[in-house]
């Protein structure tokens, strides 16, 4: 039975529907028939592709079929070692991405993890732990603090629970639990009288009837979310794959018209096929897929000095795309710290400054700093927040941390800042009896001994500790009659901040009384104060959102917390602009979004930057929304409830800290440092990325069309080749990887944040870039066919000749990179020698060429004859030209496109 509404009904229609006894629980054959009906408790993995049609697919892609062109190419030529070379890329390549889709099918695995532990049940009237894979629907279980829970769970009875379940909802702290029916109409977060799978007892005790097991469960759902996410392609690999289907169309294209004009020319069928060949080999970019690679792993490398983790290659470059990142709150843009902002006394707000747990901070008011004891109520109040408490700061490698509540941490940390000490307090102040928390009363008070009698302090909400006080103290100490309309106008205007508010005050009693209860501390209460806290945001959250905007990235926040506290955070950080609060509602919650169609859903996921208490389907189909726009998302999480969004996500990033196996098992990125920072920094890096792509294929292609060019020309023309099939192999192998491949590590161009996002649907290359191609190709062509001819005619020869055409192409590639180091700027500006990489491949490159020129190994292999002086000065000069024509030609387009080079 699969019902959602188990919080709706009572207790008595739940025990009925499964004809159980609370005090006896099931017997053995309900057991055995509730088996045989829902199997067991266990979250199922998912049937997938076999590994070896994994492996296959890795073939299906037109860069590789372009690699096994080029094998299949030099293959017929007979050049075995250049063919076990090439298809050695292409096993490389494919074993890469092979090893990286068997880690992103882990996540699934992650999940059937949650279940792996015990249970107490009821079960024929006797109290017996068993396997938690062994619990039917209908089981009568039994929570304490630190279980974790077993199943969906209807509550029946409780007593001050606290349950964790920020892996589920995202509510960063845990919720407190009951046993009443609710409303129907209520988000995960808001149920209040479950416990689901995975959430972990923090505080109390309770009892509850499984309601869903296994896939059934809120976490099941999950895991069949995750399986229906779409696995999405990059924005790299859709260009690539796009340009590379273009290409090979183009080099077939051009396959054919050699041939056509060999066979018109009357040439044996053997010689039109070996000029195709040429052509086909000078066309094809070999070492793409490989500077691809290598770029991209040296993406990585720069962004984990970052605090980012890549776990998939592809994602570098996609972060420099993302125009939308929807994150979570806590952690990530807060500081996962409560803290005391302000305190209410008398009639007065109190500023209190600093951040977190570290208790350094200024107590001010009308600008003025207040000093201990300077304010006797002000002493009092934070006396009561440190002494009724259960939690301990304490300070480990300069940093302070808190053992217990994070709501009790930040009492202890206001009171620390003011001088005064849990363990002296405790010691003047010695606690002789508690009443703790109960949900039901909503208030925690503790009995001290004083000079000469008891005093009971008292903290909770603020609608159970206003009407059981009948008086408060001024400023000055004095007793007055309770204000109730002034403190709830306060408790409104400081909720209205995003500010959580608890309650204080104190009853004294004969020193004989040692003990106190319920009864004791309902009325005649001396109200003492407000202290107003939040988990405040990171500092660097705020200038990283801000650089995010600037670089036309919009920032959504996603998160369990309620819209007041969200929309308060979300001023503070800039995600939402005050005009924008004025105008319109700036915030939705996941109630809101649940009662909207699908219009009404992609309209809300573009128009609001707060979503608050939204359930993980909620989530997945904001994702799925905003990409359906063009947008390119990334999307941040820890708890298993994220898992879903982030595989659907164009790029997934799991919290390193607080994320569980599941996130970061389907993430992309993990951030080492929970940080939203972290994430603008990645985005920086993935835009440098890309950029040095560009810079590759914008390098890469005039070169291939050059050869190409030249091939097809002598074709037609019906003249002996310039350039012989091994020596363009030869260009293209060791130009790829010594000279293109320096690009990658070339330095992130000035002001890469201020530009707006590269489109996803954006071929990739721009017009201004495949201009700069088509005039680099034509220069390079008519200087490759000047060379040979010139040399041609002196009578040196055809060997020597086409020596001077294959380094004709290689020192025309080396002066075109210098100029390609960046796509907007002259390398005067960016540095001559900010790259030593691509200085230490010129050097070799061109040691290597005077080899190929002069070594009579390299001339017998590759049919090459040594050059004069007057020859290298006529290569080296035309080589200058064309770089000053590519400078010339950058700046003219750049001053025509507004800075966009490219």
């Amino acid at each position: 039975m699969n019902n959602n509404n188990w919080h709706n009904k009572h207790v008595n229609e739940v025990t009925g529907i499964y004809n159980v006894d609370l005090d006896i629980g099931l017997s053995k054959e309900q057991v055995q028939s509730g088996a045989d009906r829902f199997g067991k408790n266990i979250i199922s993995t998912q049937g997938g592709e076999t590994w070896y049609s994994q492996l296959l697919k890795q073939f299906n892609q037109p860069l590789v079929y372009i690699l096994l062109v080029a094998s299949v190419a030099v293959g017929f030529m007979g050049e075995w070692v250049e063919f076990f070379a090439i298809l050695g890329v292409v096993i490389i390549n494919a074993v890469i991405g092979f090893v990286q889709e068997l880690k992103a099918h882990k996540a699934i695995k992650a999940l059937s993890s949650v279940s792996g532990q015990n249970a107490t049940v009821i079960r024929d009237g006797v109290r017996q732990q068993i396997n938690a894979d062994d619990l039917v629907p209908g089981d009568v279980v039994a929570l304490q603090s630190g279980d974790k829970v077993p199943a969906d769970l209807r509550l029946v009875q409780v007593k001050d629970l606290q349950v964790d379940e920020a892996t589920l909802t995202g509510e960063s702290v845990p919720v407190c639990k009951q046993s009443n029916t609710l409303e129907a109409d209520l988000v995960l977060g808001d149920r209040s009288n479950m416990a689901y799978s995975s959430g972990l007892v923090t505080y109390g005790t309770a009892k509850g009837i499984v309601v869903e097991t296994g896939d059934r469960t809120e976490i099941g759902k999950i895991n069949e979310m995750i399986s229906s996410a779409d696995i999405l392609e990059t924005p790299l690999t859709r260009k690539i794959t796009r340009f590379s289907h273009f290409l090979l169309w183009i080099i077939l294209g051009l396959a054919g018209v050699t041939m056509l004009a060999g066979l018109l020319r009357g040439l044996p069928l053997n010689v039109v096929f070996m000029e195709a060949v040429a052509l086909a080999v000078g066309a094809i970019p070999e070492g793409l897929p490989a500077v691809v690679t290598i770029t991209l792993a040296i993406g990585v490398a720069r962004m984990a000095q970052r605090r980012a983790i890549i776990r998939k290659l592809p994602a570098v470059e996609t972060l420099g795309s993302t125009t939308i990142i929807c994150s979570d709150k806590t952690g990530t843009l807060t500081q996962n710290q409560m803290t005391v902002q302000k305190v209410f006394i008398g009639e007065s707000v109190v500023s209190v400054s600093g951040s977190g747990y570290c208790p350094i901070g200024k107590f001010t008011t009308n600008g003025s700093e207040i000093h201990k004891s300077e304010l006797p109520l002000l002493d009092e109040l934070l006396i009561s927040g440190v002494l009724c408490n259960d939690s301990n700061l304490i300070k480990s490698e300069k940093i302070w941390n808190i053992e217990g509540d994070p709501t009790e941490g930040a009492l202890l940390t206001s009171g620390t800042k003011l001088g005064f000490e849990q363990s002296h307090l405790n010691d003047v102040f010695p606690r002789i009896d508690t009443i703790p928390f109960e949900s039901e009363y909503k208030y925690m008070a503790t009995l001290h001994k004083a000079d000469g009698k008891n005093i009971a302090y008292v903290k909770g909400a603020v609608e159970s500790l206003v009407p059981a006080s009948s008086v408060s103290l001024n400023e000055k100490g004095e007793l007055v009659p309770i204000k109730r309309e002034m403190i709830m106008k306060m408790v409104e205007d400081l909720a209205s901040q995003g500010l959580r508010v608890l309650a204080f005050a104190r009853k004294e009693f004969a020193s004989t009384q040692n003990c106190i209860s319920h009864i004791d501390v309902d009325e005649n209460l001396l109200f003492l104060g407000l202290q107003a806290m939040i988990d405040p945001p990171r500092e660097e959250a705020i200038t990283a959102v801000a650089a995010s905007q600037n670089a036309g990235i919009t920032v959504k926040m996603i998160t369990g917390d309620h819209v007041g506290t969200a929309t308060a955070i979300a001023k503070k950080l800039g995600i939402v602009k005050d005009e924008d609060c004025r105008n319109e509602t700036v915030g939705i919650t996941g109630v809101e979004l649940s009662k909207m169609n699908d219009a009404e859903l992609k309209d809300a996921a573009i128009k609001f930057n707060v979503f608050a208490r939204v359930s993980p389907s909620q989530k997945l189909d904001l994702v799925r929304f905003l990409q359906a726009e063009g947008n390119t998302v990334a999307m941040t999480g820890d708890g298993v409830n994220d898992a879903p969004a982030l595989r659907q996500a164009d790029i997934g990033i799991a919290m390193g800290i607080s994320g569980t196996d599941v996130t970061k098992e389907t993430a992309d990125m993990v951030l080492t440092d929970d940080n939203f920072a972290s994430i603008e920094a990645a985005v920086e890096e993935g835009r440098g990325v890309y950029d040095n792509l560009i810079k590759f294929i914008t390098w890469t292609l005039p070169t291939n069309m050059t050869e190409g060019g030249v091939i097809l020309i002598a074709s037609i023309l019906g003249i002996a080749l310039p350039l012989m099939p091994l020596q363009l192999l030869w260009i293209n192998m060791s130009t790829s990887v010594l000279l293109g491949a320096t690009l990658a590590f070339e330095k992130k161009e000035p002001g890469i944040m201020s530009r707006p996002p590269v489109p996803s649907g954006n071929a990739i290359l721009s017009r201004g870039g495949i201009r700069k191609i088509i005039v680099m190709s034509i220069l390079l062509i008519a200087a490759v066919f000047g060379v040979f001819t010139l040399i041609m005619n002196s009578g040196r020869g055809i060997d020597v000749a086409r020596t001077g055409a294959v380094n004709m192409i290689v020192f025309g590639e080396i002066f075109y990179l210098l100029a390609l180091r960046s796509l907007r700027h002259s390398a005067f500006k960016i540095g001559f020698f900010s790259n030593m990489y691509l200085i230490g491949g010129v050097v070799i490159m061109a040691l290597l060429q005077l080899g190929i020129t002069y070594w009579g190994a390299m001339n017998t292999v590759f049919q090459t004859s040594p050059l004069n002086l007057s020859e290298w000065g006529m290569i080296l000069g035309v080589g200058a030209l064309l770089y000053g024509t590519i400078e010339l030609f950058k700046k003219v387009t750049q001053n025509q496109t507004k800075g966009q080079a490219f």
